[in-house]
């Protein structure tokens, strides 16, 4: 019992011994390093640039990279001293330091050599009172170490993307999203080849999308949505961007043609020009996007025949949303090919000819958009089809479009489409009378009509007659 003891305390301190051995010689090391005098005094001014000449840092020990760190603020070792990696002003956090009013860019912001992302979150919110404009002078002290950029939230950010940002040669990721920005893109944001992400999205950018744009060879995301582009879809930037996985340029004025080019685009998800002014027609190199999985053209005057693309290539496709195009022609059978869709949009088109029964077949489809065209015939899904669905399969305003009468017994009937005309026959005698119930009401054919009234009158007579003679029986 004793020799279980004495080897219990022999294990415990030796625990103890590792333990305090690796703190002193390890961790303790690292947390009590130094940081540079410049770089505690240039982080601190560049802080005090955006949420005022109050904070001093006087509740940080010893230093902004110890043990009471800044909310939003990363620090790296390099040659034995700790520097500044990474820097998020704004509410990013719950505890994180809030902006002034007046907030501004100290110049020692440019001074911290080791900066890899830099960040602002909702900090410039004024456009009236405060308008603040993206220095244009300094990025080049960050080109060597700068991966991230982000302005994002902050519509007190005025003026122009400076050109100077071309010149960040080791960027990886430029986020500008919800700011007051205005101007061209620059050209030379195309030096930028080492670029993966590219959002600058719901700004007030115009003017042309440049052709630089088409070196971005390991670009993955690029969104320019939300903007007033304009000008015609480069072909360089279809052609040139190979790695591509997402590409957002709704809701912007860009025209003209879908370029051919874009069957080079192998590798992308989900391709957005809605909301433009595009024209020209389907392009047939679409059909050779096959890992596509959102395709969204609408609200863009593009016109032509869907029937011209082979669907069943896009087998991916989740998304499909071709309304208010200006389309013609009729709904391909190759749609129901596409087993993984959950969204299809054709509504408010020209589209005529009757309405694919295999859409039924669309397993995880979760909404059917129809509405707005000139479909017809009678619809051929089932009472479980339409209580499946819903309002979300929108067929209605379509006025030769019509669901079988016997539907009119359940409850569940296509929101907005009226019951088809159906024949019915009736029997009088040796005489069939042929009508129509429309609406739920009897529609007799000329024909039925006269014979019908014939009978009528024929049968008034007989009973006047025999009321006369039933009269006459009575009289002395």
């Amino acid at each position: 019992m004793r020799s279980f003891k004495n080897l219990s305390l022999f294990v415990f301190g030796l625990l103890l011994l590792l333990y305090f051995g690796v703190w002193c010689n390890g961790d303790s090391e690292n947390m009590a390093a130094p940081m540079e005098k410049n770089e505690i005094n240039a982080l601190y001014s560049a802080i005090q640039g955006f949420v005022g000449k109050w904070w001093n840092g006087s509740d940080l020990y010893p230093d902004p990279c110890g043990w009471t760190p800044i909310q939003g603020v990363s620090c790296d070792l390099f040659d034995g001293f700790w520097y500044v990696t990474d820097l998020n002003i704004g509410p990013i956090h719950d505890n994180s330091l809030s902006c002034a009013p007046n907030v501004e860019f100290s110049p020692n912001l440019f001074t911290l050599k080791h900066l890899k992302s830099l960040s602002f979150f909702n900090c410039f919110v004024s456009r009236h009172h405060h308008p603040i404009s993206i220095p244009t002078e300094s990025w080049e002290f960050l080109a060597n170490s700068l991966e991230s950029l982000e302005f994002r939230s902050n519509p007190g950010l005025i003026g122009q993307i400076p050109t100077t940002f071309g010149r960040l040669k080791k960027l990886r990721s430029l986020v500008l999203v919800e700011n007051g920005l205005s101007g061209e893109l620059p050209t030379n944001l195309g030096n930028l080849v080492n670029l993966r992400r590219l959002v600058v999205t719901g700004n007030k950018l115009s003017g042309k999308i440049p052709d630089s744009f088409g070196g971005f060879s390991q670009l993955l995301i690029c969104d320019l949505s939300r903007n007033s582009l304009s000008g015609f879809l480069p072909s360089a930037l279809f052609g040139g961007l190979v790695s591509l996985l997402k590409l957002d340029l709704s809701n912007n004025k860009l025209e003209g043609k879908i370029p051919e080019e874009v069957a080079k685009l192998k590798n992308l998800t989900l391709l957005d020009l809605s909301n433009n002014k595009l024209s020209g027609g389907l392009t047939k190199s679409i059909q050779e996007m096959t890992s596509l999985e959102e395709l969204v053209l609408s609200k863009n005057s593009i016109g032509g025949d869907m029937e011209i693309l082979d669907w069943h290539n896009l087998r991916k496709l989740t998304v499909l949303d071709l309304s208010n195009m200006n389309l013609t022609g009729g709904i391909p059978e190759s749609i129901a090919d596409l087993k993984r869709l959950r969204f299809l949009g054709f509504n408010d088109n020209k589209l005529k000819g009757y309405v694919p029964k295999s859409l039924a077949n669309l397993a995880n489809v979760s909404a059917i958009y129809l509405y707005g065209n000139n479909l017809t015939g009678e619809l051929q899904f089932s009472e479980l089809f339409y209580g499946k669905m819903g309002r979300r399969f929108g067929a209605w305003d379509n006025p030769n479009l019509c669901y079988p009468f016997s539907l009119m017994s359940t409850s569940y009937v296509p929101f907005g489409v009226k019951p088809c005309e159906q024949e019915v026959n009736f029997v009088k005698g040796a005489n069939l009378a042929k009508s129509k119930l429309v609406n739920g009401n009897v529609i007799q054919n000329s024909h039925s009509m006269a014979s019908l009234n014939y009978d009528g009158i024929w049968r008034s007579f007989l009973v006047e007659l025999f009321m006369v003679i039933l009269l006459m029986s009575f009289c002395p």
